[in-house]
């Protein structure tokens, strides 16, 4: 194709990439990396909210060490699986970082999924403890398998899997297919309190709530744990928050950019962002009776830098479609 030309590629496309797990963690751990030594360029997200609890999120980033540059327009809605489309939405764009023209657009959904899963464990691995065996599930959807499926690669004695959602046909789907998948006791639970109390990581990942009303209390985070909240503070009370000896998060201007449009109303000290944690400028987990705790945000490092592998191995399977500009 002659000119100026783009790839396009699909959801299929996306998938076909055939990307690991581990190879996307090894990625976004590379991307906190290179934030955490000032070779990243991420201004917070903003984002237009047309319906409640709702967002379309811009999500832009450069990581010069990878050669990585473009920008995530991605959604949420939570109200989409009443009418059988996803949560979660979105396209990526990459550009190229000399001339600044576009070299593809994809489909960002998958990518979403799995990077998040990924920043989990990147999370676990310097803020749980080694001995972790049992893993708490609250909200069984995308995040709920994704995570599970990264955490299975960095928490080598994970044996328990207490797996709790509101909807409990959603619920048996997952114990059905993540037990089979993973070969992992996947247990479903009848209450929130199951899933946590008894848990050495706890990973929460319902809808974002701007005024949430949080169910999980201090004394079901037990000592030595790990709790990942991937859905800011909708399911966490903050006297929970509060008991963590460590409150960690993936970005502290992002964290506080939220806070300034009325989210995050109650939150501890920020012991480190996670960048710093991963570049060693502060410390993680020190004792295996500290209680840690991360609070995600959604990074678009993450993104741009598991886009940069999707595109790279597009090109080699010669998967998309070219686009003319």
């Amino acid at each position: 194709m002659n000119g100026p030309h783009l790839l396009y590629l699909s959801r299929a496309d996306v998938e076909a990439v055939g990307l690991g797990m581990r190879e996307i963690i090894d990625a976004v751990e590379k991307a906190f990396v290179e934030k955490g030594q000032g070779r990243a360029e991420m201004p917070p997200k903003p984002g237009i909210h047309t319906a409640p609890d709702s967002f379309i999120h811009a999500m832009p980033a450069y990581l010069p060490g990878i050669g990585a540059a473009g920008i995530k327009w991605i959604s949420g809605y939570p109200n989409n699986p009443k009418r059988g489309l996803p949560y979660i939405s979105g396209l990526l764009i990459l550009n190229d970082p000399e001339t600044g023209f576009p070299t593809a657009v994809m489909d960002a959904t998958w990518i979403t999924g799995m990077r998040t899963g990924a920043a989990t464990a990147v999370a676990a691995k310097y803020l749980a403890r080694t001995s972790a065996r049992t893993l708490g599930i609250l909200a069984c959807g995308v995040q709920g398998r994704t995570n599970l499926l990264a955490l299975r690669e960095v928490c080598a004695n994970l044996e328990t899997v207490l797996a709790y959602d509101v909807v409990p046909a959603n619920q048996q789907a997952y114990v059905e297919e993540m037990g089979a998948r993973t070969r992992l006791n996947t247990v479903g639970v009848s209450r929130p309190h199951e899933a946590v109390v008894a848990a050495d990581i706890v990973v929460t990942s319902g809808p974002i709530l701007k005024d949430p009303n949080p169910i999980i209390q201090p004394k079901w985070f037990k000592e030595g744990a790990l709790g990942v909240a991937l859905d800011y503070d909708s399911y966490w009370k903050p006297e929970a928050m509060a008991v963590a000896d460590k409150f960690c998060t993936d970005d502290i201007p992002q964290l506080n950019y939220y806070r300034s449009l009325g989210y995050f109303k109650n939150i501890p000290g920020i012991h480190a962002d996670l960048a710093e944690i991963v570049s060693g400028a502060k410390p993680g987990r020190e004792s295996d009776s500290e209680r840690c705790f991360a609070m995600h945000l959604g990074l678009a490092i993450e993104d741009m830098a598991t886009a940069r592998l999707v595109l790279s191995r597009a090109k080699e399977k010669g998967l998309g479609t070219a686009l003319p500009l």
